[in-house]
């Protein structure tokens, strides 16, 4: 997901689980390749050909041939360069939506849990489309322009299921309301992610003058967005990303997305592909969806209370009318059986569906949902799903990796602190 942490970032009958990306201390990368309907067509962004001319090693990836790597650049110095620098990565995979209308925001809000009419304009939350039964249908990114316009951004490995789901509530909410809502589908548009601690830097060089003055990136903080013409185009463009790390989404036209990307790609620049975006994603502690989010878990169970609005947390109340109120807010009252936690894990990298243990005991108590040797912190590093009973951090558990038990710790996330610009420099977390 986007702009904002977003579990951006990607099962279904359809499209199925996300596939991991490297899988070794030494960064080589051996692809876990995703099982698809092998009659439908991989899509292409519009910086396919763009990718090929630099040596990418394309893969197929929730629907998508997208760049794993790029030739002369391994993954770890990738990763790195990222966390010291400045990485560009092309999600123009993702699916670009624009929701306007009088009932924007009540349509927005019954379907997800976040309280828009609050947020200000032309600033960014993280969210979630909930099913009746409380399951995560998708996460997203949910940027309001004013009350009758939300640029809103999903997942592409969810493009069937988000879309049906749109469309289906979409008429049942026009055929029940006289504030009506239109859904705008950004196909083929450009969406250009800038991410490192010298991407705001290198990006002011290329903001062009509007009155004879130029734009200062610095007012633009982090979960903000605003329409700037950028190196000659007028782009929207999000402060935030999906590293940890300071950064920006770029949203492009699509007869502009090729030029305006060459332009950008000069010296600090480096491409970045989908394997440092997998882990530096998971050093910030950022889900994925299809590996750490999916149908059958709730925010609940996830650690993403913090997307329900504090006024919408009460069963019974007007304000908690969303779909999924019943089940979720149920969970916020008596609690959940499972939590999402962090763990770092001796000796060899846990990898998703690695079962957990207690020590003494036979019966499993969880499961990893994703896991890396991390470049950062030279620690492997693993996320999932565990028995509340044994979520407090600091509580020593085992994983089991290729039919050995292994310790491991339950820890905080993130791994590696976040960077984000809050406007009084880089605020970590």
């Amino acid at each position: 997901m986007a702009s904002i942490p977003t579990c951006s970032l990607l099962a279904s009958a359809t499209i199925k689980r996300a596939p991991r990306l490297f899988r070794s201390s030494s960064a080589t990368i051996i692809q876990r390749w995703v099982s698809t309907e092998s009659t439908k067509p991989l899509r292409r962004t519009g910086l396919y050909d763009f990718h090929l001319e630099n040596g990418a090693k394309m893969v197929p990836f929730a629907g998508y041939e997208m760049p794993l790597t790029y030739s002369g650049v391994g993954h770890v110095d990738s990763h790195k360069h990222v966390r010291s620098s400045v990485g560009l990565f092309d999600v123009g995979h993702m699916v670009q939506h624009f929701f306007r209308g009088a009932g924007a925001t009540s349509f927005l809000e019954w379907l997800t849990p976040s309280s828009l009419e609050a947020l200000p304009a032309h600033s960014s939350t993280l969210s979630v489309l909930l099913l009746p039964t409380g399951g995560i249908l998708d996460d997203t990114v949910i940027t309001k322009h004013n009350p009758d316009e939300y640029y809103v951004v999903t997942n592409a490995g969810r493009r069937e299921e988000d879309l049906s789901w749109f469309a289906a509530k979409l008429k049942e909410w026009n055929d029940s309301h006289s504030d009506k809502v239109e859904h705008e589908i950004l196909e083929d548009w450009g969406l250009v992610a800038l991410q490192g601690p010298k991407a705001a830097d290198y990006l002011q060089g290329f903001v062009d003058s509007n009155g004879g003055s130029n734009y200062d990136l610095k007012k633009l903080t982090f979960g903000k967005s605003a329409y700037l013409s950028i190196a000659g185009v007028q782009a929207h463009v999000a402060r935030g990303g999906y590293t940890g790390e300071d950064g920006f989404e770029i949203s492009l036209p699509p007869s502009e997305t090729v030029n305006w990307t060459r332009k950008i790609h000069k010296f600090p620049v480096q491409l970045s592909g989908l394997a440092a975006r997998d882990s530096l994603r998971l050093e910030a502690g950022l889900c994925l969806y299809g590996n750490d989010l999916d149908e059958s878990t709730s925010p609940v169970e996830a650690g993403l209370t913090w997307v329900i609005g504090k006024e919408r947390r009460t069963l019974g109340s007007t304000q908690a009318s969303f779909i999924g109120a019943d089940a979720v807010l149920s969970q916020i009252e008596k609690g959940v059986q499972r939590k999402r936690v962090g763990l770092v894990v001796e000796g060899p990298p846990a990898r998703e569906h690695a079962l957990l243990f207690h020590p003494s005991q036979s019966e499993k108590i969880g499961e990893v949902t994703s896991g890396i040797p991390s470049p950062t912190t030279g620690q492997n590093i693993a996320m999932g799903y565990i028995a509340t009973e044994f979520s407090k951090r600091g509580t020593d558990i085992e994983v089991e990796i290729r039919g050995k038990r292994r310790k491991a710790t339950v820890t905080k996330m993130p791994f590696v602190p976040t960077k984000y610009w809050r406007g009084e420099g880089i605020t970590t977390a």
